[in-house]
């Protein structure tokens, strides 16, 4: 997979394991993810609730598209004091569309990733996982597939991530608004 140094369009970025995603690379700093996510739009910086002693106190940076009326929120980067930018959330209507071998991860109906994502394994000969909520994704510890509510209905909200401050995987340092975020409105 080729990763893109910049963006060239804000409506589409692309994605590395344990590199980045668009503009966004892993081990960043707030300032260098506040100066990277002007491609988009503004942002907005606070502190994370610290849902856990074991990690350093986190901060979260939320994108917001440039140019919208209602500026509605696009992307949220977590950084942790001692491991940089380890996560990146991507809403389901307002971020921009990451594809992982061709197959679109943002805002998809989730039954029907399942079934793109499951064609795609079986035509590559590859493997794929579902994550601990049951939605389909690709083989890569560094995707993991959220339901976003839109409407009556959860869209996929894919978290691009790696470790933070010593947990053993992905699932493991997601962040706690991210999981309360799943299929309930967004506090």
């Amino acid at each position: 997979m080729v990763f893109k140094s910049g963006v060239t369009d804000p409506g589409e970025w692309s994605y590395s394991p344990a590199v980045g995603v668009g503009p966004l690379r892993f081990g960043m700093t707030v300032d260098e993810v506040v100066e990277a996510a002007r491609t988009l739009g503004r942002t907005k910086v606070s502190e994370a609730p610290r849902d856990h002693a074991i990690f350093s106190p986190t901060w979260k940076i939320e994108v917001h598209r440039r140019g919208e009326a209602s500026s509605q929120l696009a992307v949220t980067a977590y950084v942790s004091h001692v491991a940089g930018l380890f996560c990146i959330a991507v809403d389901a209507v307002h971020g921009p569309q990451v594809p992982y071998e061709g197959i679109p991860l943002v805002g998809r109906d989730l039954s029907e990733l399942e079934s793109d994502t499951i064609a795609y394994a079986e035509a590559m000969d590859v493997q794929f996982r579902y994550t601990p909520d049951g939605y389909a994704g690709p083989d890569d510890p560094g995707v993991l597939l959220r339901g976003q509510p839109v409407g009556q209905v959860l869209r996929s909200r894919p978290l691009f991530m790696v470790t933070r401050d010593g947990a053993h995987t992905e699932w493991d340092s997601m962040p706690f608004e991210e999981y309360l975020f799943n299929g309930r409105p967004a506090a």
